[in-house]
């Protein structure tokens, strides 16, 4: 049975193919999977259209709530601030994310969002998990378009 991790990374894949930047991600509420989705910017023309932001919207619909304390956010690239932001007003209770970004990153790189003394929901935080396939795509997606 394939992790959570290695599901975040079938969405990245399938973000790949559809031309998207490729991250994936994937929201765990009780052991189950209730959202996952890929970047999809350039599909929708919408520049807030992160693979966070559109799995948080799904299992928010999922659950019929706003706030999404029992569940454990799995992606494949460090998240940047908006999506930092969108977990933390989410109280989402894990983040789990495989390559680190250091131009774009906000968790542990950047601004380091969740450190911030104005962030009033902090997830534990595990970074690195399938880190060596993660940024293999991303390179080799960028390399590709070199």
């Amino acid at each position: 049975m394939p992790s959570f991790m290695d599901l975040a990374l079938e969405e990245a894949r399938a973000a790949v193919a559809a031309g998207e930047v490729p991250v994936g991600c994937v929201i765990v509420h009780d052991g189950e999977v209730i959202a996952r989705a890929h970047n999809r910017t350039l599909a929708d023309r919408d520049p807030t259209a992160h693979c966070e932001m559109l799995a948080i919207r799904r299992a928010a619909d999922v659950l019929a709530s706003e706030r999404l304390g029992d569940c454990d956010l799995y992606v494949t690239l460090e998240p940047c601030a908006m999506c930092a932001g969108a977990i933390s007003f989410a109280r989402i209770r894990r983040l789990y994310y495989g390559a680190a970004d250091p131009k774009g990153g906000a968790v542990d790189n950047g601004v380091r969002y969740f450190a911030s003394p104005t962030c009033h929901h902090r997830p534990e935080v595990y970074g690195g998990l399938a880190e060596a396939e993660a940024a293999a795509l991303l390179k080799d997606f960028f390399r590709a378009r070199r």
